[in-house]
């Protein structure tokens, strides 16, 4: 059964927020000064509440997303921060060729929770975002690795025995597609499910991309307990043990979340 934050709007929204507040803005700040006239940029935005502390430390603000249903719900979340010119919101392409003209070499930090897991070609993808940095910027990346246990993000089936159920998302594709549709999961959240298994990124992989399009890992944490546990199933989160998070494809089956900067 699909979990509140999927089904309420201003929940989802309020967890962004506290999640971005309590995890994500002290992570990036470890590398990069945040204050005002920080320029950051979010992409996959979503309802927009991860930069919302961003706002509140005086930074200015980009969130893009692909989904016009979720920047409509971002700008009335943000109405206030809109109107007082702090953010601003767009339904867009990011390869686009008047968004990369734009906004060329305008951003200190660039944030990406919950979305790389998402995006094709992530070899072209990942090099690309560094036309958007100014020189010295930064890259968050927040992602859950593909073989931990809800790594093909079936928590979001609405059948309660197909979102609860571990690792089945490794499957062969056939064999775990098959298990949607006989759970009886609509079709939008299966082809949603089979984007990610095509999509889906390790951390080795993950680091490799890193290296290949010239950048380098400034700081990284894996959570054996994701920070967004807290607010799904009020679990506290909980650092990867230091031996398992160093043992290369293993700890990506114990590990629910990374966090990296990169620059």
């Amino acid at each position: 059964m699909a979990l509140k934050q999927h089904l309420d709007d201003k929940v989802r929204f309020d967890q962004q927020v506290d999640n971005s507040k309590s995890y994500v803005l002290p992570f990036i700040e470890k590398t990069h000064d945040i204050g005002p006239g920080t320029a950051v940029f979010e992409v996959g935005t979503a309802e927009g509440g991860v930069l919302l502390p961003f706002m509140e430390r005086g930074c200015t603000c980009l969130g893009v997303d692909l989904a016009p249903e979720r920047i409509e719900l971002a700008k009335g979340f943000l109405a206030n921060e809109l109107a007082a010119g702090k953010v601003e919101l767009r339904c867009q392409n990011i390869y686009d060729a008047d968004f990369l003209t734009t906004f060329s070499g305008k951003f200190d930090i660039i944030i990406l929770k919950d979305v790389i897991e998402h995006v094709p070609e992530q070899e072209k993808f990942v090099p690309y975002l560094k036309n958007f940095l100014k020189p010295g910027g930064q890259i968050f990346f927040g992602f859950p690795p593909w073989y931990m246990p809800f790594g093909g993000h079936q928590q979001v089936c609405r059948k309660k025995w197909v979102s609860v159920l571990p690792w089945y998302h490794i499957l062969p594709r056939p064999l775990y597609k098959g298990i949607l549709k006989m759970a009886g999961e609509h079709d939008n959240i299966i082809n949603e499910l089979m984007e990610i298994v095509d999509t889906q990124i390790t951390i080795e992989r993950f680091e490799k991309i890193v290296k290949q399009s010239g950048l380098k890992v400034m700081r990284k944490q894996h959570y054996l307990i994701n920070p967004i546990y807290k607010y799904k199933f009020g679990l506290q989160p909980r650092k990867q043990f230091g031996l398992l998070s160093a043992i290369p494809f293993v700890r990506n089956f114990v590990t629910t979340c990374v966090y990296y900067t990169i620059g």
